[in-house]
């Protein structure tokens, strides 16, 4: 069980981050033409920005409790785009052909992997509120 949600994780992941590359021209991978050359880096990069919006992403969101309720939540946007940003430069330093190119492309970024995580969670169903009982 442990393994299939793993699985899901990373695969929803990945198309959240395969979509953002696809609507952005500021945001991709430096491989080659073909997409069979770039589901590996794909994979890898929704690797780093999972761990990185499970464990760097929270501490962001509490140290920023005050700016979050003062821009009525809009602050979550910054935080995102800026855990993107982030997940480029961990990439970098695997000498991953990923890139963000800029503030801007990473805010719609972010607002893209947002919607889309949400949207396979609706399809597929999201157990991490409920569980499953043994």
């Amino acid at each position: 069980m442990g393994l299939l949600r793993f699985i899901g994780w990373l695969v929803t992941n990945a198309l959240a981050l395969a979509a953002a590359a696809w609507l952005f021209d500021g945001i991709g991978f430096t491989e080659g033409p073909d997409w069979q050359d770039k589901l590996w880096p794909l994979l890898f990069v929704a690797l780093i920005l999972g761990i990185v919006n499970s464990f760097v992403s929270p501490v962001l969101k509490f140290l920023s409790i005050p700016f979050i309720i003062i821009t009525l939540g809009l602050f979550l946007l910054v935080i995102n785009a800026l855990m993107l940003l982030f997940t480029e430069w961990l990439a970098g330093l695997f000498d991953i052909g990923f890139f963000v190119d800029g503030f801007w492309n990473a805010v719609g970024g972010a607002i893209v992997i947002t919607i889309v995580t949400w949207i396979v969670g609706l399809v597929f169903g999201d157990n991490t509120e409920h569980p499953p009982a043994y």
